[in-house]
């Protein structure tokens, strides 16, 4: 059961390692076309109501991924729900840490500069700290929402978790300060991560 559990997510690691290393390799090569020219789409037409909105989206992600779990962890402990209850907010905890490690990892690795640095045309409308690729918000975002969503599987916990996540994801285009690669790959790990999170916590389950 333990070499089928490894293989299972080894595999998974492996396609999705190369689903990002092709996804990196075309922004780089059709970085002057496509990548670009969807950012300038996206970025330059001028919304003042548009831009506070995208920032408040874009701000909310850091008390999201702390307040969720912590919301969940509580109540929980409150209702004196069971152990398979209780351990869920852990799984979303793990999630958004596993994919902290990986999209930060990937950063330094990648080292790619933001797009406002390489086309100054590009309006960069928020503060942006590292390197561009993949986009941190959008991969946090996306593991909380699958985590959620794989944890309370109701279709008016899915839905709004995942226009939430959408939003993020195009906020950093919006704000200037991501490519659309970056969110795609942010996504990818982001979703991966939680799903990865979520197997492990129920293989865990069976064992005990």
């Amino acid at each position: 059961m333990t070499n089928k559990l490894f293989y299972k997510f080894s595999s998974t690691i492996f396609r999705n390692a190369i689903l990002i290393a092709a996804l990196f390799f075309y922004s780089n090569s059709f970085s002057q076309n496509a990548d670009i020219h969807w950012l300038r789409c996206i970025n330059q037409p001028i919304h003042p109501n548009l831009d506070k909105a995208m920032k408040f989206t874009s701000n909310s992600v850091t008390p999201m991924i702390i307040g969720v779990p912590i919301g969940f962890l509580a109540y929980d402990l409150m209702s004196h729900s069971t152990i398979e209850e209780k351990r869920k907010p852990i799984v979303m905890l793990c999630a958004l840490g596993t994919t902290s490690v990986i999209t930060f990892g990937l950063k330094y690795t990648v080292n790619r500069e933001r797009p406002f640095v390489t086309y100054p045309d590009i309006i960069k409308r928020s503060d942006a700290g590292s390197k561009s690729f993949p986009s941190g918000h959008t991969s946090s975002a996306f593991a909380l929402a699958t985590s959620v969503s794989l944890c309370y599987p109701k279709w008016y916990v899915i839905a709004p978790a995942y226009m939430w996540a959408f939003t993020v994801g195009y906020s950093r285009m919006r704000l200037g300060v991501h490519y659309p690669t970056d969110v795609i790959v942010g996504a990818i790990i982001g979703a991966g991560c939680a799903w990865a999170s979520w197997e492990m916590n129920n293989y865990l389950l069976k064992r005990q």
